[in-house]
């Protein structure tokens, strides 16, 4: 199966360079390039992407509005978007998650990362580059106890024990076979309370667990 790439970047030659890279793999293809978030969204509908390579910086609509409004189109809810940033470290990381992005990924990576980013966001998951770490994301959802939504913590109620188990793991950027080891059941177990999370909460992917695991204040950042 064909995983359908849309590229969204002000920067032709960045555009141009993601392309080359994306359509020599066998199992991808560019679909289409936008230079501003409002065609993105337009393109993503079009040309019926998988993942959308969404630059947070860009003219008119940026991507931070664009992935809000991808979020928000039931017509869209198969579309993962991932996230690049010059720069890891900043308040983007967080707000491109609570837009609805499924990671983010800085414009340094290796080749292979960002292939592996596009393959790990269109099976589902959350994608978190090594640089910026679980930690590093709880700590900016952490910086005021005023953004913790009371509507989710109660939301939380709607989960099992063992779902709460589960989420807590997710939340700490553990694969579902690492944490089948961790609570002594099967990853297919796992991926079971997972989805039934996700569904219950209301959540597109992984990466929505953990905003939601931490904006819940079911899990709190560790102090270093």
């Amino acid at each position: 199966m064909t995983i359908r790439v849309l590229l969204a970047d002000d920067q032709a030659l960045l555009r141009s360079a993601f392309r080359v890279l994306v359509d020599s793999e066998p199992d991808m293809e560019v679909v289409g390039e936008a230079s501003d978030g409002a065609e993105a969204v337009r393109l993503a509908r079009e040309e019926r992407a998988d993942v959308v390579l969404m630059d947070i910086r860009m003219p008119g609509t940026d991507g931070l509005a664009a992935t809000r409004l991808i979020s928000a189109d039931p017509g869209l809810a198969q579309v993962r978007v991932v996230m690049l940033t010059t720069f890891e470290v900043d308040e983007y990381v967080v707000q491109s998650l609570r837009a609805g992005a499924s990671g983010f990924l800085g414009k340094g990576s290796e080749p292979e990362e960002l292939l592996n980013a596009i393959r790990v966001a269109a099976g589902g998951d959350a994608l978190l580059s090594p640089v910026a770490t679980k930690g590093l994301i709880a700590k900016f959802l952490a910086q005021d106890d005023d953004d913790r939504d009371p509507a989710r913590a109660e939301r939380l109620d709607a989960l099992t024990v063992r779902e709460r188990e589960v989420l807590v793991q997710v939340a700490g950027g553990h694969s579902n076979d690492e944490i089948a080891e961790r609570l002594e059941v099967s990853p297919l177990t796992v991926k079971t309370h997972v989805n039934r999370a996700m569904a219950k909460l209301g959540a597109r992917d992984r990466a929505q667990l953990v905003v939601i695991a931490y904006e819940s204040g079911l899990v709190r950042p560790r102090v270093e």
